[in-house]
């Protein structure tokens, strides 16, 4: 049971609570008043910086960011603050600007279904229209004033004292009821470890930091890695670049993309007529479900795989290039891949496809692990992001001073993919265990914000201080999830995916359907929970 007088919980929050203050002897305490102004350290010279006392922090102002500011405010939390590193908001959408940059979830979908939008422009809608309308969204709900931007969070941590989260930026301090971590998964670049990379006389970016000042025209460019966004902007340069070398350490499953621009007529339909775009809404996510029972049965994908199968067959003719971009695992053991102008651009006469790995890099010339060589001026690295090692994971700290990286120690783990035992009061979105290979990351999203909106609204009518998930509750989880993904394509497919992580364990997949995952996060379980009351 969730209560202030059970033995055990007084007694790890009494060892939390005498740690708190032998850490914090002689530091002035928060103001009591929410909201309120505190100045530290006024000795000379010292910078003066301001402490906010809210009770609802958000680290990140992407779409999980924004969805939580909405859901919170709806929960009767008045008093939050989005911090953002950067200087806009946008997350994933805002930092990814490579050209051909699209969502691979039909727009209709890739949307809060509290705030639908019926002025996409085509099916799968592209990166500036993700980003207008993420803006848009958090203007009409009243959010865009509640972001700090240039306020990077640096350290937050539990003191149990105060029941709240002490965090600090590289700006202001703030203190808060609730941490929400809205950093997202694919957020900071993957950089690849290559010998004689750092020493490349030529330019060399990331797809997610992509230089619009550098001019590929006519220039030798060579490109790291075949997933996601390489299968976007591979087709999108190859036209204007000389030469293009393409190092392609695994073959992916690529399937036609049914994209088409959005009728004026459609687009007027769906303003106009109640329930049309929830309908389409409907229908999409029907089809994509559908989808999803094959990903938990891989036998039932050999219809999808066929279809992947023709389509390579049907724009490849080269033998000899078709067998290197023929996959040898299950279709869905890695993120399912869209696109009608990849497999064209590739078999274009100023590509060339080296099917391997790089192995080093010697002046302006690119080694593959095969002895292929390539020599370029310009290096594009498409070689994806910290998917299960968030940089956040080391910016935050339980109550004894111990970061949740060293908690998870290379494995992530969460209850529900949203609780920490060890971290009360704090919330992980995107997090661990939720990642679907077929479905829409706003599906999760919702998911998720349904259950932190509860535990607020309970933890509020309660009159707790605190909450920590039960760590043998957490376990359980872990082992039902771990249980359930050996059968799934996921684990089963036979090929090493952004889904394993340093352990080799599959930290990031939903072994179930999204259906099942909104009625496991539908109600708050109080009961899974330590609670301290005030």
């Amino acid at each position: 049971m969730p209560h202030s007088e059970n033995p055990g919980n007084r007694e790890r929050h009494e060892n939390r609570e005498r740690h708190e203050n032998t850490e914090s002897r002689g530091t002035p305490g928060p103001a009591e008043t929410p909201g309120a102004a505190a100045t530290a350290d006024r000795t000379a010279g010292a910078v003066v910086r301001e402490t906010r006392h809210v009770e609802a922090l958000i680290i990140g102002s992407g779409l999980s960011g924004i969805g939580a500011a909405v859901k919170l405010r709806e929960a009767g939390v008045r008093d939050l603050v989005l911090v953002e590193k950067a200087d806009d908001l946008g997350g994933t959408w805002r930092d990814n600007t490579y050209p051909g940059c699209a969502c691979d979830v039909p727009s209709a979908l890739y949307s809060y279904s509290f705030a639908p939008n019926p002025e996409w422009t085509r099916a799968f809608a592209g990166q500036p229209e993700i980003r207008s309308y993420l803006r848009d969204t958090a203007a009409a709900y009243g959010i865009t004033p509640l972001i700090r931007y240039g306020t990077e969070v640096t350290r937050a941590q539990w003191h149990p004292g105060e029941a709240r989260w002490h965090v600090e930026t590289g700006r202001d301090t703030y203190t808060a009821r609730f941490l929400i971590s809205a950093a997202g998964p694919w957020h900071e670049p993957l950089l690849p470890d290559i010998p004689g990379l750092a020493d490349f006389p030529g330019e060399v970016f990331h797809s997610s930091r992509w230089r619009h000042d550098v001019d590929l025209t006519g220039a030798r460019v060579a490109v790291v890695g075949s997933g996601a966004s390489a299968v976007q902007f591979v087709p999108a340069i190859q036209p204007r670049v000389g030469r293009l070398h393409l190092f392609q350490r695994t073959a992916q499953w690529v399937l036609p993309k049914p994209d088409h621009t959005v009728p004026r007529a459609e687009r007027r339909l769906l303003r106009s007529v109640p329930g049309a775009q929830r309908a389409l809404r409907g229908a999409e996510y029907a089809a994509l479900e559908a989808l999803g029972v094959g990903f938990r049965h891989p036998a039932l994908l050999r219809a999808v795989q066929k279809v992947g199968t023709l389509h390579l067959r049907a724009t490849v003719k080269d033998p000899h290039l078709r067998r290197a971009l023929t996959p040898d695992y299950t279709l869905g053991c890695k993120r399912l891949l869209l696109s009608n102008t990849y497999y064209p651009a590739l078999t274009r006469p100023n590509v060339t496809v080296h099917a391997t790995a790089v192995k080093a890099v010697e002046g302006r010339r690119v080694l593959g692990a095969d002895g292929s060589r390539a020599d370029v001026d310009t290096i594009v690295l498409g070689t994806g992001f910290h998917i299960l090692d968030m940089p956040i994971g080391r910016r935050v700290f339980d109550a004894d001073g111990v970061s949740l990286d060293d908690h998870w120690k290379g494995s992530p783990d969460a209850y529900l993919g949203t609780t920490v035992s060890g971290f009360p009061n704090a919330f992980v979105l995107l997090g661990p265990h939720l990642g679907t290979g077929h479905s829409s990351a706003y599906a999760v999203l919702e998911a998720q914000l349904a259950y932190v909106a509860g535990a607020v609204r309970h933890f509020r009518a309660a009159g707790w201080t605190s909450m920590d998930v039960r760590p043998e509750v957490q376990a359980a989880f872990g082992a039902e999830v771990r249980q359930a993904l050996p059968s799934t394509v996921y684990n089963a497919g036979g090929c090493s995916s952004y889904y394993l992580d340093v352990n080799g364990v599959n930290s990031f997949s939903w072994p179930w359907s999204t259906g099942r995952m909104r009625r496991r996060l539908a109600r708050f379980d109080p009961e899974a929970y330590d609670a301290w009351e005030a």
